[in-house]
């Protein structure tokens, strides 16, 4: 067929092929010729085609020309194919020739350059390039980018002729037996025309043959090319895998030679070698197996033995004899079938091992603290409680911990309870016949008697607290040991030299000196915190210390403990935490024996003596309990005192609150006279040693004086401000017996200050008492005696204030600013009475001067009757006023006098003129002046009566 001629050509004719594939290679090495658009009207369009193309294609040129596929453009009409010469172009034939070929006149300011201009380039460069070549000769070049673009585009080119191929053909699957490949590829069920068929239908035909044998030839184009061009790297590879197999035939046959002489010296050499190790190999094994059976008849003694020792109580040994066992039959007697049920015995006997450790421990702990008082601090069997816990530590039963806590909680209520009983058996105000509960019966007690017993209790909880310690510090003890051991045991792992090893042996026992010398300290420590402990038991705890020693010494010969470092210092931490936990227990039960007491209220009712006695006893058991357990708070039980101290200090000041109010109520003002007990509480208030010795010591048969003196001051009081003083007296002693209340003491006091300040003030001022006392008017004195009480009592403010800021912190310094208020309530309330005097004369004196007529004879009476009022006033106030208030009182009073005088001398028209009438005024004022100056302590007084002629109104 003509469609398979370029293929039969190209198989035929090898040597042409190559001569042709080579040129294309070379031509390929050459810029592709540029591809031209067609003319307008191309004469014939099949050269046209040839031209835009190397290769027909029948796909693309399967259509009619017609007159829109014309294409006009500039490049074109330049780029004419048919045109041999471009001298008659587009330009040329609108412009001329002169177009193109136009001369080049010659510049005359550039040179006439020769050949001799570039002879030194030359001779420079020669060198250069002749090294140039030299390096292309040996390192040709790989290639150039104008190679690489021939290359690329005739990958392209290859790749565009495949694309024109259809998939179907690429298929692995492809094959014309399939009904649905084969319509694919002929569309009609038969190659020739039918009767009555389409005359076209033969031309589709013709045209699909073409078509595949087109895809036929570009497939087999594409696959000369590429086996051309991989065939030398194929006849090289088939040249490798000759040679291969070659030489494996040289090394397969050098092999049956080394084998047949190997054999030959076998048979020869090693055969007696070989028996002779077989037998002693036989022997060895052998003495193996008498070995094992021998070891098989020591496990079988285990559990007699473990027997045995469990009888005298030796669980450390019997420990480790099981673990030796069950070593040996994991190891040497593994897979023996007659004890192959001794492992789980052994499992269960360590079981039982430790229920039985774990209820010797409960007892040891309950033995120990329900001791009686008279056997003291002492630790009961040492020995027996560091081989109970190195035992525990060995199996990793930590929990015994928390057995021992239970035991602990156990023995401080079993304690409790007895001292209870004790107590109330023995005291005489409780009826012990009668079935009622015990808490009915603690709260019958009298408070001597239940003060008592709360020091009986707090000192027998004390005593556990201190046994509880001396077994922990055992405990602490085998823990410290134990570690230490284990940190031993790591660096002998580390060790590869004697002398390492007897460094660490030296160390060692430094070490167990040390832990000699701890276990001394923390006993002395324990001793010395010990409660009625003398010489004697000092003595007794000596062999005791050594006892501790020496188990210590034999639980470091036993077996490696199963816990790592960490395991053993958080068990450390637990026994710390162990010791606090007794601690809080026992503040927990005082807390329930408080709370029985409290239900009926009669802590609330105690004196502030009782009650300062009952917190003394419970704050030196909280100090002595913080230094057995070594940490501070106090947890519930003080929690509790200090609830308890809030409402007694509630209900201490209410009391007091309203005793002040019932005796302010029934004062009536009048000047009292001071028993020495008050005035000895004032000094002692000053001197803040706030005794009631002295108060005591008081005589009652000396006679009360007038005044209470403070810093040689005469105070005159009445009665109530006496109580006031002993109010304060008793807060004051509350804050220096109970320091940690001061900051509830200090507000609820500045609040009694205020009532006694707000409640004078209503009384007097306000002029209440007229009608709560019945008073019938509110006097000179009375306003004296309110005056002189609130400057007792600011006078004690000062000292209240430095008394309370010595127990505040210094962060609660901030409540004394309550104080500077206070102060300034008191000194505001004092001036106020001292202007409502001089308001008091001067009324008299606008009352008395506005009838006042100058006339002879004179004196006149309304400066009569203002001297005799002045004299009252003076007469009232001497006695009950230091004298400079009194003088600064008159001073005002005489200022008011002025300014009315010269008010009503001013509506009569006289004037300083020396006439009569002056000299009647004149004569007045004199007499005026003489009246205040005969008044005791008032010669001194400053009048400067002439004023009233110049005093502005």
């Amino acid at each position: 067929m003509a469609h398979r001629q370029p293929l039969a050509t190209a198989f035929s004719r090898p040597g042409k092929e190559d001569g042709s594939h080579i040129g294309s290679q070379s031509a390929a090495s050459k810029p592709p010729p540029l591809r031209v658009l067609p003319d307008v009207c191309p004469e014939d369009l099949s050269s046209v085609h040839a031209q835009g193309r190397e290769t027909p294609s029948l796909l693309t040129d399967g259509f009619k020309w017609t007159i829109y596929n014309s294409q006009v453009n500039l490049p074109a009409v330049l780029n004419d194919p048919r045109r041999p010469r471009r001298e008659t172009d587009f330009f040329t034939k609108t412009w001329g020739p002169e177009f193109i070929n136009c001369p080049v006149v010659p510049s005359v300011r550039l040179p006439a350059i020769s050949h001799d201009h570039f002879q030194t380039y030359l001779q420079v460069i020669a060198k250069r390039h002749h090294l140039h070549e030299k390096s292309k000769r040996i390192c040709p070049p790989k290639g150039n980018d104008l190679t690489l673009d021939v290359a690329s585009l005739s990958h392209d080119k290859m790749k565009m002729e495949l694309q024109q191929v259809p998939k179907l053909f690429m298929k692995p699957d492809f094959a014309m037996e399939d009904p649905a490949t084969f319509n694919t590829v002929i569309p009609w069920t038969s190659a020739g025309p039918r009767p009555g068929s389409n005359p076209q239908d033969g031309t589709s035909s013709r045209l699909l043959q073409e078509k595949l044998s087109h895809y036929l030839d570009v497939v087999e184009v594409n696959l000369a090319r590429e086996i051309s061009r991989r065939s030398d790297a194929f006849f090289q590879a088939v040249a490798s895998q000759r040679e291969v197999q070659a030489q494996l035939a040289g090394a397969a046959a050098a092999a049956r030679a080394a084998r047949e002489r190997a054999a030959g010296a076998s048979a020869t050499l090693s055969h007696g070698g070989l028996k002779a190790l077989r037998l002693w190999c036989t022997r060895c094994n052998a003495g193996r197996v008498l070995g094992k059976l021998e070891l098989a008849a020591a496990v079988r003694e285990t559990q007699p033995t473990v027997q045995l020792l469990l009888s005298t109580a030796e669980y450390a040994a019997a420990l480790d004899l099981i673990a030796t066992t069950q070593e040996a039959l994991q190891q040497e007697l593994r897979g023996v079938h007659c004890f192959r049920h001794l492992g789980s015995q052994l499992c269960e006997l360590e079981r039982l091992i430790d229920k039985m450790m774990l209820a010797d421990i409960g007892e040891y702990a309950m033995a120990d603290l329900s001791r009686p008082q008279e056997d003291g601090a002492i630790t009961l069997d040492e020995e027996r409680l560091a081989c109970l816990v190195f035992g525990l530590l060995r199996q990793q039963r930590l929990d015994f911990l928390d057995i021992y806590e239970d035991k602990i909680v156990a023995a401080i209520r079993n304690t409790i309870k007895q001292v209870v009983l004790d107590a109330v058996s023995e005291a005489e105000e409780v009826n012990n016949t009668s079935n009622s509960k015990l808490t009915d019966r603690v709260r019958l007690l009298a408070l001597s008697s239940w003060l008592n017993l709360l020091q009986l209790v707090f000192s027998s909880l004390l005593l556990l607290l201190q046994r509880v310690k001396m077994s922990i510090t055992v405990m602490q003890s085998v823990l410290e040991i134990a570690l230490k051991r284990d940190n031993q045991t790591e660096e002998f792992h580390l060790m590869s030299s004697p002398r390492e090893v007897d460094a660490v042996a030296n160390d060692s026992e430094q070490r167990v000196d040390e832990a000699e010398g701890l276990a001394e300290a923390c006993h002395g420590a324990s001793q010395q915190e010990g409660v009625g402990m003398d010489e004697d038991q000092k003595a007794e705890n000596e062999p005791a210390q050594m006892s501790l020693v020496t188990a210590g010494l034999s639980v470091n010969t036993g077996e490696e403990l199963h816990l790592t470092s960490s395991e053993l210092l958080r068990t450390a931490a637990s026994l710390r935490g162990l010791l606090k936990a007794a601690g809080e227990a026992c503040h927990d039960r005082c807390v329930k024996l408080l709370t029985a007491r409290t239900k009926d209220g009669a802590l609330e009712k105690l004196t502030p003596p009782e009650f300062v006695s009952l917190s003394r006893i419970a704050e030196s058991f909280l100090a002595e309990s913080e230094k057995v357990t070594g940490c501070g708070g106090g947890g519930p039980l003080r929690a509790a005192l200090q609830s308890q101290a809030a409402r007694f200090l509630r209900r201490f000041h209410e009391e007091r609150r309203h005793k002040l109010e019932l005796l302010l109520d029934a004062e009536r003002w009048r000047q009292a006279d001071v028993p020495l007990e008050f005035q000895t509480l004032v000094a002692s208030m000053a001197s803040e040693e706030l005794s009631c010795s002295g108060l005591r010591s008081a005589s009652s048969e000396q006679k009360p004086s007038e005044f209470l003196i403070v810093d040689g001051e005469k105070f005159a009081v009445v009665s109530t401000v006496l109580l006031l003083m002993r109010m304060l007296f008793e807060y004051c002693q509350c804050v220096k017996d109970i320091p940690a209340l001061t900051p509830d003491i200090l507000p609820r006091l500045i609040d009694l200050l205020k009532l006694f300040n707000s409640r004078c003030c209503q009384l007097v001022l306000g002029a209440g008492a007229l009608q709560v006392v019945g008073l019938k008017t509110i006097t000179t004195k009375n306003l004296a005696l309110a005056s002189r009480c609130l400057q007792l009592v600011l006078r004690q403010i000062p000292l209240l204030r430095a008394h309370l800021a010595a127990r505040l912190h210094t962060k609660q310094h901030g409540l004394l600013r309550q104080f500077n208020h206070l102060t300034k309530d008191y000194t505001d309330h004092i001036a106020e009475i001292a202007a409502k005097l001089v308001v008091m004369m001067d009324s008299t004196c606008d009352k008395v001067l506005s009838k006042y007529e100058v006339k002879a004879p004179g004196p006149s009476s309304c400066f009569r009757t203002v001297c005799k009022q002045m004299g009252k006033m003076h007469e009232a106030l001497w006695e009950l006023l230091p004298p400079t208030q009194v003088q600064d009182l008159f001073h005002r009073m005489n200022d008011a006098f002025k300014q009315h005088l010269r008010a009503r001398l001013a509506e009569l028209a006289i004037v300083n003129d020396g006439g009569p009438q002056h000299g009647l005024v004149t004569s007045d004022l004199a007499f005026y002046a003489g009246s205040l100056r005969a008044l005791k302590g008032m010669d001194s007084l400053q009048l400067n009566t002439p004023e009233v002629w110049d005093l502005k109104r």
